[in-house]
């Protein structure tokens, strides 16, 4: 079978008289055939799975590389989710609605996952980290810096969000800043327990297919697919209902510029969306005792 060469440093650097480097590039060509005999032995059936979600080695890099992931990831989410529906979605006659803000809560995540998911693992939501750690996918003792991290990135979006929103000629306030809530701030007016079910059914079910996506026997590197289009499905179901959370951090950050009660409400999205977490990590590991 043929093979591809690995290109030859030190003939470039030879050939254009800077001997200065010529050994440091000998050295790299060595190192480059060494890794192309490596790659050479693996079977290519094989080749790909090193580079799966699951088994990617988080801990090749810093703490601080993965919150600032953690960070960008979730900052990544509630300005394009939560800004589509500030700026997007009640535009008249061109307004995205209820289904073009569950494509961009959908995509963030999706679009994020692929960026910078090999770094933090992706998980740009405290019920996440808390599921996955149940799991036994996280570290517990990272678990507090992941949230800080999280919680971080959707204050500054909000901040950010504001500022967008609030350039309008004809601003008077943000209103509901695409807030969760039940009763009088439900979109559908849902009470209480209706917010509650809803919110702990939807983020169980989302940590298990986070779980199932990134398992060893799903398919390598369709993960952040399934968990953004699961992500888009759990706002199509419940925007209605609470506005969709299954995230605190997103929660909390569109709730400290909010008009109306969202931040008196905002317990139910913290509290919901960790029991949703733990029972989903919890349902995973009965399904999938192996993992």
């Amino acid at each position: 079978m043929r093979t591809l060469r690995p290109f030859a440093f030190s003939n470039f650097i030879g050939a254009y008289g800077l001997k200065p480097t010529l050994l440091v590039f000998k050295r790299l060509d060595r190192c480059a055939e060494g890794l192309q005999r490596k790659i050479e032995s693996v079977p290519l059936g094989e080749r790909h799975t090193k580079h799966e979600v699951e088994n990617v080695d988080l801990g090749v890099f810093s703490m601080t590389k993965k919150l600032m992931a953690e960070f960008i990831g979730t900052f990544w989410l509630v300005l394009g989710g939560c800004g589509a529906a500030v700026l997007a979605a009640g535009v008249p006659d061109v307004g995205i609605g209820w289904l073009g803000v569950s494509l961009a809560f959908g995509l963030t995540v999706l679009t994020m996952a692929y960026a910078v998911g090999h770094i933090s693992g992706g998980h740009f939501n405290p019920a996440v980290s808390l599921g996955l750690m149940i799991a036994g996918r996280f570290e517990a003792k990272e678990l507090i810096l992941y949230w800080v991290a999280q919680v971080a990135g959707a204050i500054v979006a909000a901040v950010v969000l504001y500022m967008i929103a609030s350039g309008l000629p004809e601003f008077v306030g943000v209103g509901g800043f695409a807030s969760n809530g039940y009763g009088s701030a439900s979109p559908q007016g849902f009470s209480l327990t209706a917010a509650l079910i809803i919110e702990i059914v939807m983020t169980a079910f989302f940590l298990i297919i986070i779980l199932g996506a990134t398992s060893a026997a799903a398919p390598a590197g369709f993960a952040p697919i399934a968990i953004g289009l699961g992500l888009t499905l759990i706002h199509l179901i419940s925007i209605p209902v609470t506005n969709t959370s299954v995230n605190p951090a997103r929660s909390t950050g569109v709730a400290l510029f909010a008009d109306g009660p969202a931040m008196s409400q905002l317990w139910l999205f913290w509290v919901a969306p960790l029991v949703g977490a733990a029972l989903g990590a919890v349902i995973w590991k009965v399904l999938s005792p192996e993992d």
